[in-house]
């Protein structure tokens, strides 16, 4: 067992500016950190976040003198668990890290950091729960489906029936997103003007614009296929995604199981969760 403590057990956790270099990375990968709620605890016990639909409730009227009705508020909880994600471990040779021109370091935090960023995207769009994170997808409701037949194409009048789908409470920060070849595909519908429905952004690092929302990639969402769920449209802010504080951590491993081999290892770990926290 290596230690993460003791130099001699040729164990250490990652230093703090390997730990911000792995951050980075899981914020730049994929999607859904973009446009994601990021909270981050201490620990990674269970958590339940409770939760409350009043998008049906109404006042009243009443009359003179009367009582006013009971309107009592319903609640419920959405847990936020935390799963221990693994870049699984790379095998460098000792000759390259002795010879390499480039910073291997650099490379090996962004490799393991990449991998931990894949997967992580993945169970956020589409994870299934208990053994993995609830992917927003599989959480979401089903807005607008396609007429029978349409399966790698979509039409205008079904991306404003999807966006209209969502209550207006949350339409006005709504975000559409999808796979890059759907957008592909969506960029070039016309209205009947011939004019594209889809807004380009002449502003870097301004997100390109569709019925006058942002767009966001993400390739975890399926590609344009029967029954497949491609376009997704709400506030991606009530996903929340949940990181334990100082949970980041790289090893380097000199043991034997390597050291025979003429090796050296390296591997990476974090705690992350996420559902989404808001069903209306």
């Amino acid at each position: 067992a290596m230690s993460t403590t003791t130099a001699a057990e040729r164990g250490y956790t990652v230093p703090s500016e390997i730990a911000a270099m792995v951050i980075d990375k899981l914020k730049a990968y994929g999607g859904m950190r973009e446009v994601s709620e990021i909270i981050t605890t201490d620990s990674g016990n269970p958590l339940n976040f409770p939760t409350s639909d009043g998008t049906s409730e109404v006042g009243e009227i009443v009359g003179e003198n009367a009582g006013a009705a009971l309107g009592e508020v319903t609640f419920g909880t959405i847990p936020l668990n935390t799963f221990k994600y693994s870049s699984k471990k790379i095998a460098l040779p000792v000759e390259l890290i002795q010879d390499s021109a480039i910073n291997i370091i650099a490379f090996v935090v962004n490799r393991l950091a990449t991998r931990i960023a894949r997967k992580q995207n993945s169970d956020f769009t589409i994870g299934t729960g208990t053994t993995l994170p609830d992917g927003v997808v599989p959480k979401a409701a089903l807005g607008k489906a396609g007429i029978t037949g349409q399966t790698l194409t979509v039409i205008f009048d079904d991306l404003f029936d999807l966006k209209h789908s969502v209550n207006r409470a949350y339409r006005a920060n709504g975000k559409f997103m999808m796979n890059d070849l759907s957008v592909a595909i969506v960029s070039k519908i016309k209205e009947t003007t011939g004019r594209p429905i889809w807004e380009p952004s002449l502003t870097v690092g301004t997100q390109d614009t569709l019925l006058g929302h942002p767009v966001q990639i993400n390739d975890d969402v399926a590609v344009m296929a029967a029954s497949a769920k491609s376009i997704l449209f709400g506030d991606f802010s009530k996903y929340a995604i949940r990181d334990v504080a100082n949970s980041t951590s790289l090893r380097r491993f000199d043991d034997s199981a390597f050291a025979l081999l003429g090796q050296v290892g390296f591997c990476g770990w974090t705690r992350s969760g996420g559902n989404l926290l808001d069903l209306a």
